[in-house]
This record gives structure tokens, C-alpha cells and sequence, in this order.
């Protein structure tokens, strides 16, 4: 009896205070649809684990199924709520003009999906992956949801670039297919200084350095070709420019074992006379005539 006086008591209160009742029901369809999603990420994230599915489909596929859960979120609240239903009737009277309107605002977000669907099913790069697009955005790929994808940089930061973009412009993969990454360590040795010796510096120190790895083939190593290639590159205005070839097993280690080589061959330049040249500059002075 008292839980009947109760629920009559509180359908009166909501009668007379509809703003309430709109609130409840605005707040119960999103809650739902937050606890849906969670849970339906969970138990996709846990079947991919089961089945070794690639997590960029898994993150998309997760993402795709939230938004979907919040769009059945609106859809509930704009037919409980008596002003948004009568908003919609509006709306599709003048169907023509709101669809012009709405194709055109949402141009650019279904390209954002359409590319966000190519990205998952031809794969250019995973989450996880190092990747650069274009000029701008470098790092390692965190999610891809339907509108974006979220990259965090060599300083920590998340770039979220529009899929679009990513669809429109060209990507410099460093994992995929193969790993390993062959840097390009270069030095600049004055005219005077031993070229052999600056060589022979740069190889011993390239080997043993411990992020170093011998990717000679089997027939390289028989015709003796040396496991650190050092080349001549060119002549600037005060230096023979050499670059070395140095493999790493990526593209973190290699970017550690670059910064340790500039520092040890430089400590070996110095310690055997080979000269860094800087740039020099002749200032003559003309007296007046």
C-alpha cells in the first residue's frame, strides 16, 4: 500500500514538474548508453584476444559500436520528450531545405568515416605503429575511431588528425611489414683531415654500440663487404661530407644510437685529429680612396 502511495505521489510530482521527468530520461539513456558501451568494449576487446584479432579493427569496431549506442541514446530522448518530438515533425516538413542543410554539414564528417573504414580494412599502418603524415604529424598511433585518428608524438602530445586528412596524404610507415630501420648517420670532416681514418673511426664505433645489428646477407658477408657502409656524399664549402649506413632494430633504438654515435665519434675525432670544420669568414676592410 505505502509503495502504491509512493509511485502515485511521484507520477503526480513528475505530472506537474515535466522538466524533471525530461531530465530522468535524458540522463538514464545516456547512462545506459555509457554502461552498454563500456561493456561492449570489454567483451570485444577480450573475444579479439581470444581470436588474435588486430587491435586497429578492434579499437574501430569498439568505437563505431559506442557512437552507435548514443545516436539510440538521442533517438529515445527526442521521442520521450513532447517538444523534440513536435521539432522533429517541423523538421521533416520542410524535408527538402533540412536535408540540403544536414548532407551539407555532414560532408566532411562522412568522409572522416568512409576513410576511418578504408583505414581498417587495407590496413596502412596498425595501432601501435611509428608513422609520419605528410610534414606535421610523427609518433606512434594510438586509436582510430570513426572521425579521427589519435597519434602521440616523440614529446608525449596527441595529435588527433581528421581520417580525411589521413586518407588524402602520403604516410611514412616504420613498422610495417619489416621493422628494422637503416639510419643514416652523417659527419662532415675538413679537407685535411684522413678520410680513411674517419672511416674506420665511424665503423668501429657504429659496431659497438649495443643497439647496433649486422644485416649483411649471407652473400655480403662472403665478398667481405663491411657490416658498417661509410660513403662520401658530397663536398661542402668547408667539409667532406660522409654519411654511414647504420642498421637498428627500430625506430627508437635507432634514433638512441644516432645521438650516442654523434657524441663517441665526435670524442674519437678529437682524440686522433680528425677536424669538424666550422665555418669561416674573411672580413677585408677597404680604406677610402
Amino acid at each position: 500500500m505505502g509503495s502504491l502511495n509512493f509511485l502515485s505521489a511521484l507520477t503526480e510530482f513528475l505530472d506537474q514538474y515535466p522538466f524533471v521527468k525530461y531530465g530522468i530520461v535524458v540522463i538514464i539513456s545516456f547512462l545506459l548508453a555509457f554502461i552498454l558501451s563500456k561493456l561492449t568494449k570489454r567483451a570485444i576487446r577480450i573475444t579479439s584476444r581470444k581470436l588474435d584479432v588486430d587491435q586497429t579493427t578492434t579499437s574501430f569496431i569498439s568505437n563505431a559500436i559506442s557512437f552507435l549506442f548514443y545516436i539510440g541514446a538521442l533517438i529515445v530522448i527526442f521521442f520521450s520528450i513532447p517538444q523534440l518530438r513536435s521539432l522533429g515533425v517541423t523538421l521533416f516538413a520542410g524535408a527538402s531545405i533540412a536535408t540540403a542543410l544536414i548532407l551539407f554539414a555532414s560532408q566532411q564528417a562522412f568522409s572522416n568515416i568512409i576513410n576511418g573504414i578504408f583505414i581498417v580494412i587495407f590496413k596502412p599502418f596498425r595501432v601501435g605503429d611509428i608513422i609520419k603524415i605528410g610534414e606535421l604529424s610523427n609518433g606512434t598511433v594510438e586509436d582510430v575511431t570513426l572521425r579521427h585518428t589519435v597519434i602521440r608524438d616523440f614529446e608525449n602530445r596527441r595529435v588527433v588528425v581528421p581520417n580525411s586528412q589521413i586518407g588524402s596524404d602520403i604516410i611514412i610507415n616504420s613498422n610495417i611489414t619489416d621493422q628494422l630501420i637503416r639510419n643514416f648517420v652523417e659527419f662532415g670532416i675538413s679537407y685535411d683531415s684522413d678520410i680513411n681514418k674517419a672511416f674506420r673511426i665511424i665503423q668501429e664505433e657504429a659496431q659497438k654500440h649495443p643497439g647496433f645489428i649486422d644485416n649483411r646477407t649471407q652473400e655480403e658477408k662472403k665478398k667481405n663487404v663491411p657490416p658498417v657502409l661509410v660513403r662520401v656524399i658530397g663536398f661542402g664549402d668547408s667539409s667532406v661530407n660522409l654519411r654511414s649506413y647504420v642498421w637498428s632494430k627500430d625506430h627508437n633504438s635507432g634514433f638512441a644510437m644516432k645521438c650516442d654515435l654523434y657524441k663517441s665519434v665526435k670524442e674519437r675525432f678529437d682524440k686522433e685529429g680528425i677536424e669538424i670544420p666550422f665555418p669561416y669568414r674573411t672580413i677585408v676592410y677597404k680604406k677610402d680612396i
